[in-house]
């Protein structure tokens, strides 16, 4: 994969605004320590882990419903 783009993100996330919380979640847990789903040759954060969210290595999950009674 040459470039990623939001459009290859967004295949495996419902919309844009749980790509950015996923994206900066995960960037937060790199720069920890946390090591990379994908190889990265001198890519920053933000694109190695956009890369791992295209190669649906992340996936967001979803809040679960309350049952009701």
């Amino acid at each position: 994969m040459a470039r990623v783009t939001i459009e290859d993100c967004l295949k495996n996330v419902d919309n844009r605004f749980t790509l950015v919380h996923l994206a900066a979640k995960r960037i937060r847990q790199v720069r920890e320590g946390a090591e990379l789903l994908v190889k990265s040759s001198k890519n920053e954060d933000v694109v190695s882990v956009l890369r791992e969210i295209a190669a649906n290595r992340i996936v967001a999950k979803k809040p679960e419903e309350p049952v009701k009674d």
